[in-house]
């Protein structure tokens, strides 16, 4: 594939690098002339000297032939605008990375529909996103980034005998915006069909609006969630945000910072999450804050040293469950030597979210749900594809396929049987390996 970087920094060095050891076509565009130099000698790209958020050096390094152009550079308002031109120019798709929480807040205006670019990327939101799945199941779906959070995606296990084990899954009248996407059972993950049966002890995975989210577990039955106690090390983006996440799924959550601005600001953000003012490099305010009770310690304080200390003074005080997050690749050998239980590197998360977009045609972006060989691809439907003349229920989708979300403009929806599919919409689609091409032709005009 053919793809530009706008910006030689650490990040747009590490996935141009990244890129160029899958023998992909890569064009790398900087404004300092050093950087530009340093990475013609170290990589196998083309360089373009110039700035991201000007025509003409993006029509010097090919825009208008590029599958995929990744705005990385320093400053997020050069990322949005180089990346918004990139798609108005030819791009086929276009990443923005931004810092500022402003630009996610859809609350005050949605920059990535204005400036149509496909994904507004967040190093420290996709850091938090990673260890919020770790902390919750280290195998459970990861649909937010796709729906930015107007979705809810619960991980249930069916704790007892009740009304949904007595029934198929058709027979069980589920709340309109709610659907299970998948079931767990005895190590073997699979997508629904509406003729399979419930045992206790499955783990689901459900789609269901925000609103719906409460009354999901008494439906299926469900163990209520074990409140695990959640210590965090650091209050920057991605503390806050990994605080905001796991408060919303019932953690008792302890946020420890050492900026009193930065405590009060934490603490008009946050709502049941407990924020301390203290110094976490300190032992005894680790414990004080009896960090050895906790089940998982995170430490994301931003410098890496820092962190992995943290951690291994949490492990020495008892903490059932170690993370970190480490910017240094080279320090990853030395994590489990150590106690971490699990090392995010924001530079792996991200790439790997990158990865996910190297695909072609109608697909947006395609990724693997961990432990199974269900795909979860994010697809938009072309006119005249077969799926707009149908509803969902006459369509011809194949089993072990399923769409757990509709994304139409403003809206995002669980799509229910009489649902009909329009030219522009973006569906989440979970696969089994073997039938996505044929799912995938339902979205393709004939």
């Amino acid at each position: 594939m053919n793809i530009v970087v706008l910006g030689a920094g650490t990040v747009g060095t590490h996935i141009a690098d990244l890129l160029c050891s899958r023998e992909h076509s890569v064009t790398v565009v900087d404004s300092d002339y050093e950087r530009t130099r340093r990475i013609n000698d170290d990589l196998d790209v083309r360089v373009v000297n110039g700035s991201a958020s000007q025509s003409v050096t993006l029509f010097q390094a090919g825009i208008s032939s590029a599958d995929l152009c990744l705005a990385v550079t320093g400053n997020d308002e050069v990322n949005i605008v180089a990346a918004s031109m990139a798609k108005v120019m030819g791009a086929r798709r276009a990443l923005a990375r931004v810092y500022a929480p402003i630009f996610h807040d859809l609350s005050t205006f949605d920059y990535q529909r204005h400036f149509q670019i496909d994904r507004l990327l967040s190093l420290e939101h996709l850091t938090a996103a990673e260890l919020a799945r770790h902390a919750r199941d280290p195998g459970s779906v990861m649909v937010e980034q796709f729906t930015r959070g107007e979705l809810q995606v619960l991980s249930l296990e069916v704790a007892s005998e009740g009304k949904s084990t007595r029934a198929p899954l058709k027979d069980l009248k589920l709340p309109s915006n709610v659907r299970v996407g998948t079931i767990t059972r005895n190590g073997r993950t699979w997508i629904v069909g509406g003729e399979d049966h419930l045992e206790v002890g499955d783990r689901l995975v459900v789609f269901c609006r925000l609103e719906h989210s409460r009354i999901i577990r008494g439906v299926f039955d469900a163990a209520p969630p074990s409140q695990k106690r959640i210590v965090i090390a650091g209050g920057g983006e991605t503390g806050l945000h990994l605080a905001r996440t796991l408060e919303r799924e019932g953690f008792a959550t302890t946020l420890l910072e050492s900026d009193e601005a930065r405590c009060q600001r934490l603490a008009s953000i946050l709502g049941s999450t407990t924020v301390v003012l203290c110094d976490a490099t300190q032992r005894r305010n680790l414990e004080e804050e009896r960090v050895g009770r906790a089940d998982i310690f995170v430490a994301c304080t931003g410098d890496d040293e820092d962190n992995i200390m943290l951690c291994v003074e949490a492990r020495d005080l008892g903490t059932s469950q170690i993370m970190a997050v480490i910017g240094r690749p080279d320090y990853a050998s030395v994590m489990g030597k150590l106690g971490i239980d699990h090392a995010v590197s924001a530079r792996e998360v991200t790439a790997k979210q990158i990865l996910a977009y190297l695909t072609r045609g109608i697909e947006i972006s395609r990724s693997r749900l961990p432990g199974s060989v269900i795909d979860v691809i994010e697809v938009e439907v072309a006119a005249g594809a077969p799926l707009t003349r149908v509803t969902l229920a006459e369509s011809n989708l194949p089993q072990r396929s399923l769409i757990g979300a509709v994304i139409q403009h403003d809206y995002v929806c669980v799509p229910e049987g009489d649902h009909r599919m329009q030219p522009g919409d973006v569906a989440i689609l979970l696969a089994e390996e073997d039938v996505a091409p044929a799912a995938l032709a339902q979205f393709t005009p004939e």
